[in-house]
């Protein structure tokens, strides 16, 4: 996976964060640099750490998939990204608190990385350096997240679902891309 791809992924991944984000910017109201950085951390660490569980459990299933590892990845990418892209199109508003202490950022930081998780195990489909991956997922969505806060701030819930579904979008076209590039292989 080349460095081009991995950064549509990472922005794909980050979305859900950066949506909850936006939420935790307009509960605060004003937002500072600290609230940024402490809601950069807790969602870059675990979109961090979601993908490389994942990816050793990849490792795991790799000679029981391999054969079909391709589908594996396409599936699982292209539910994450149908997941997003409904939930971006649900009316249902969720209140975010404005608390950033353990006990409410904690769920929200697992909530928004459970899709990271499954990514992972498609990443132990494609050839690549895994710790660079993850690294570069997590500081990508650590910086999307804290610009969310100053969004959310400044413009509130306005940009929530454009977000989700721009995040779905993202990973649906990776997952065909993988699709693709495997069928053209096989030619």
């Amino acid at each position: 996976m080349g460095i081009g791809e991995l950064f549509v992924l990472a922005v794909g991944l980050s979305m859900d964060a950066f949506a909850v984000a936006i939420c935790k910017g307009l509960a605060i109201g004003q937002s500072s640099v600290k609230n940024s950085v402490i809601v950069g951390l807790w969602f870059g660490f675990f979109q961090a750490l979601m993908p490389l569980i994942g990816f050793f459990v990849g490792i795991q299933l790799s000679d029981l998939i391999s054969s079909f590892d391709h589908w594996v990845a396409f599936v699982l990418l292209a539910a994450i990204g149908a997941s997003m892209i409904a939930e971006s199109r649900s009316k249902k508003e969720e209140e975010e608190s404005p608390s950033l202490s353990v006990k409410a950022m904690f769920p929200l930081a697992i909530a928004t990385s459970i899709d990271a998780l499954a990514s992972g195990v498609a990443l132990a489909a494609v050839d690549g350096n895994i710790f660079w991956a993850v690294s570069f997922i997590g500081v990508i969505t650590f910086l999307l997240s804290g610009f969310g806060v100053k969004l959310g701030s400044l413009a509130g819930v306005r940009y929530k679902s454009k977000a989700e579904l721009a995040g779905g979008l993202i990973l649906i076209a990776i997952g065909v891309k993988i699709l693709i590039e495997h069928m053209i292989e096989g030619i």
